[in-house]
């Protein structure tokens, strides 16, 4: 699944894709922001960490789960 965050005060999203459901990518964001929590941590599927501070955060954009087809479609 594809995730997009922004960042406050930055022209650039930060784009990735993630092997995480789209639910626990969900939890983990509302926890942290329930909580006061000072950052967030996500792993990629190639085992990139990031780490992005919630103060600054924009928006997140999880994507769907949606298998991508391979072939012609006739």
């Amino acid at each position: 699944m594809d995730i997009r965050i922004g960042i406050t005060n930055t022209g650039r999203e930060l784009s990735f894709e993630s092997s995480e459901s789209a639910d626990s990518v969900k939890g983990t964001i509302a926890t942290a922001l329930e909580q006061g929590a000072s950052h967030l941590s996500f792993t990629d599927v190639k085992g990139n960490s990031y780490i992005v501070p919630t103060a600054n955060l924009a928006f997140v954009e999880v994507g769907s789960e949606e298998t991508r087809r391979v072939g012609f479609v006739a």
